[in-house]
């Protein structure tokens, strides 16, 4: 009889183990040295800055009025980036260009600085994949 407390504490260990285990993002994005660019989308052919939020409807928080034009600079770009504000999983975004498309990124730092670091190294005449590295190293944990 005394065996049941640590049959029931080793059920529940196993559980608990269980649960960790499946709540962890696909890819291993997060942690154990794997590469999180494998979250990141492909981005869509043709995809325009046409759905980011006009500029009259952006509301005014430092920094949004800037984040807004890049995402109209680099649609392209910020269409093929995992946002690591995790909005993909809270707010079903598909990539960076969601969070711009509504007002979302004005009060989110982390899709305003990706926007702006992907933007300009855009400009700089970057690759996607070098620009997918930096917002990684800078973005990722």
């Amino acid at each position: 009889m005394a065996r049941a407390p640590w049959l029931i504490a080793g059920a529940a260990a196993v559980a608990l183990a269980g649960v960790v285990l499946l709540q962890r993002p696909a890819g291993g994005r997060r942690g154990g040295g794997e590469a999180a660019s494998s979250a990141h989308p492909t981005p869509r052919p043709a995809i325009t800055a046409v759905k980011v939020l006009p500029i009259s409807f952006v509301p005014r928080t430092p920094g949004s009025a800037e984040a807004y034009a890049a995402a109209r600079n680099a649609a392209a770009t910020l269409d093929g980036l995992y946002c690591y504000c995790d909005c993909s999983k809270n707010a079903g975004h598909r990539s960076l260009l969601t969070c711009f498309e509504t007002d979302h990124g004005a009060y989110c730092d982390v899709c305003m600085g990706e926007a702006m670091v992907a933007n300009g190294m855009g400009q700089q005449g970057r690759s996607l994949e070098e620009i997918r590295t930096a917002i990684d190293r800078q973005f990722g944990s």
